[in-house]
């Protein structure tokens, strides 16, 4: 067992993964993508539900953005697109990483998890339809070059019919902001910041949802030409706050976030469900929590464990751990101890603060042999991504440790590609599906929606697209890079049970919005995503 741990330091990005990977897609077949996804090529494009010829008006309309963009340009040269990038482009043909695994059973989700293509009428395209079609356009008009030169062609071609004026309209913001993404890829700059010229005089962080997220993935671009070129001294690193990592904090943002969009209160619920079926049998109950944040969701599980009949709690101690905003952390405790005094339940709170992680040692948490000991780590071990040696020795400790389960809740997400238009395309698509969620949960002109967006979200873009090395922390890696991660330390899946699932459908279909969340598994995790696009996944291990 000793070997499987000693044969050095994970690579978080060299792990083939179901979803996507720039290795697969040299296949000129297009992208096999595991058993989630059939293999798509680039005819698939066609093949989405437009078909026929694009009206003349909807053509006059974009027309006019494309020939001011191609006058500006017209005297540089076009260079090829790279052969990964179009695959990874390909891929989302119909849908971009799609949910097709085994289904949950559910009375009203059996086929919600498989979105239907876009079809002609008067159905609302969503930012995921934008974002494909827009991607399309590009595969087009790269695939016209001839020895560099552009052929000329129809501005669309077959696969894009009846489109509203906003709906052309957006298909050409992302399809210029992809080709400045290609260019600065290539590092030719001046093009880049010509083709973000156009792209900021139609996106808007007060726009519908794909005007916003391309205006935001505009700004980042425009900071990474700055420091790539040599107009910044460097890239300008910012303290990053990622949204879930904000949910520690109660401003009314964060609040409206969690009450009108459903995925954290689905997460807690089912997670919670997942700690209790693993203690079923144990008077005793110790959960460390990794990254406790506000701690609603041990309000959870206090009032299942206070129900159990069969086996009585005499205690349940939850242990905070952490390397920063100790105070914020005993103010959650004093929250839960009285949550829990008013269920009457007998309730110990501690805190393991440690400067580094690497200080982290298994006598701070003062284990009794007589507690059932559990780990909760959400949206906690994707922020050691960038300092894997750190996220092994965590793990080493928690298997020493030995819980009866870890539940891991993490982005689904594929944002380490250390080639930057790979890492792009995948968050681009990725917040496309999290822009459109908070615009059909929350509204457009929402003010808590735009401080989400302006002052967590737009960060995580920033730090994704503009920053490299040391300073890009913002690194999500999907369900299978985990399983060969964890895999290093003896871990095994453990299956979600059926109250976990119903938990699911149970805080789902309090929200309005519930026919857009799509529900699936990856084997035994589960995986949450919004009409279609994977963004969390749920799994629970534990240590053989």
């Amino acid at each position: 067992m000793s070997d499987i741990f000693s044969s050095g330091q994970f690579d978080f990005g060299e792990v083939t993964n179901n979803y996507s990977s720039s290795k697969d897609v040299l296949n000129e077949q297009g992208m096999n993508i595991g058993r989630h996804v059939n293999s798509y090529g680039q005819e698939d494009w066609a093949d989405s539900g437009f078909a026929g010829s694009f009206s003349s008006d909807h053509v006059k309309n974009t027309m006019v953005i494309e020939s001011s963009l191609q006058d500006n340009l017209q005297e540089e040269k076009p260079s090829t697109v790279p052969l990964a990038s179009l695959g990874i482009l390909r891929s989302s043909g119909r849908g971009f990483r799609r949910l097709h695994g085994e289904k949950i059973e559910f009375s009203r989700y059996d086929t919600a998890h498989i979105k239907p293509e876009p079809k002609i009428g008067p159905r609302k395209l969503s930012t995921e339809d934008i974002l494909h079609l827009a991607g399309q356009k590009f595969i087009q008009s790269s695939s016209k070059l001839v020895d560099d030169i552009a052929t000329p062609g129809h501005p669309f071609g077959s696969a894009l019919i009846d489109l509203s004026y906003d709906e052309a309209k957006g298909v050409e913001l992302v399809h210029n902001l992809l080709a400045s993404a290609e260019k600065v890829g290539q590092q030719q700059y001046d093009r880049a910041s010509r083709l973000l010229i156009q792209c900021c005089r139609f996106s808007s962080d007060t726009g519908n949802s794909v005007q916003r997220v391309v205006y935001y993935f505009c700004e980042a671009l425009r900071e990474r030409i700055g420091w790539e070129s040599g107009r910044l001294k460097s890239s300008g690193k910012k303290h990053l706050v990622d949204l879930n990592v904000a949910l520690m904090r109660s401003d009314p943002a964060i609040i409206a976030y969690h009450q009108e969009v459903p995925f954290n209160q689905i997460i807690q619920f089912t997670g919670m469900q997942a700690i209790i079926d693993h203690v079923a049998e144990a008077k005793r109950v110790h959960v460390i929590d990794l990254d406790i944040r506000n701690g609603v969701h041990f309000t959870v599980l206090m009032q299942a464990l206070v129900e159990r009949q069969k086996c009585p709690l005499e205690l349940l101690r939850i242990t905070a751990v952490g390397t920063n905003s100790r105070s914020t952390m005993e103010e959650t405790g004093e929250r839960l101890a009285s949550f829990a005094q008013s269920m009457n339940i007998s309730f110990s709170f501690g805190v393991v603060m440690v400067s580094d992680m690497l200080d982290l040692k298994e006598n701070l948490f003062g284990l009794d042999s007589e507690e059932t000991v559990a780990v909760h780590a959400s949206f906690t071990l994707m922020t050691m991504v960038a300092i894997p040696g750190r996220l092994e020795y965590l793990m080493r400790i928690i298997r020493n440790i030995n819980p009866c389960v870890m539940v891991v809740v993490e982005i689904e997400g594929n944002h380490n590609s250390p080639v930057f238009v790979n890492r792009f395309i995948e968050a681009l698509f990725f917040h496309g599906a999290l822009f459109d969620s908070l615009e059909d949960c929350m509204g457009q002109n929402n003010s808590n929606r735009k401080i989400l967006e302006s002052m967590y979200l737009s960060l995580g873009i920033q730090n994704i697209v503009a920053a490299e090395g040391e300073e890009r922390t913002c690194r999500h890696v999907n369900i299978s890079v985990w399983r060969a991660f964890f895999s290093r330390f003896g871990m095994v899946e453990e299956g979600l049970s059926t109250s976990a699932l119903y938990q699911v459908n149970l805080v789902a279909k309090n929200f309005a919005c519930v026919d857009s969340c799509t529900f699936d598994m990856d084997g035994k995790c589960l995986i949450l995503g919004w009409k279609g696009t994977p963004l969390y996944s749920l799994s629970a291990w534990k240590f053989v």
